[in-house]
């Protein structure tokens, strides 16, 4: 049974950080494509951050500069650290994957999901 499992968010001021964790269990990441999305409160759910299993990640404009998506293969878990994080990046936050040896950054293509993790930006 394949299951991600996210962690890590909470209340930040803005300017602050943040570290989300995606720990997975029944697969080995390092095989795939990777997604980080986010679905804000009245708005539909849009991607973060992608990587494939092999090369450097890719962000979305909002988060460039500022996110930075990374493995650790030994603990079969991928990692979202967030910088200077803003009042429009509060949303439930969510990572995804798929057996792919490419860049995927259409939701619909995910085939695992975790349940997400709440991240609240504010003073």
């Amino acid at each position: 049974q394949v299951q991600l499992v996210e962690s890590g968010g909470g209340l930040v001021q803005p300017g602050g950080s943040l570290r989300l964790s995606c720990a997975a269990s029944g697969v080995a990441l390092t095989h795939y494509a990777i997604g980080w999305f986010r679905q804000a409160p009245g708005k539909q759910r849009e991607g973060v951050s992608y990587a494939a299993p092999i090369g450097d990640a890719y962000y979305a404009a909002s988060v460039e500069g500022r996110f930075t998506m990374f493995r650790d293969k030994v603990k079969n878990t991928v990692y979202l650290q967030m910088n200077s994080l803003k009042p429009e990046d509060t949303a439930v936050y969510y990572c995804a994957a798929v057996f792919k040896g490419v860049l995927i950054t259409r939701e619909q293509e995910y085939e695992y999901w975790g349940q997400g993790t709440q991240v609240t930006v504010s003073s």
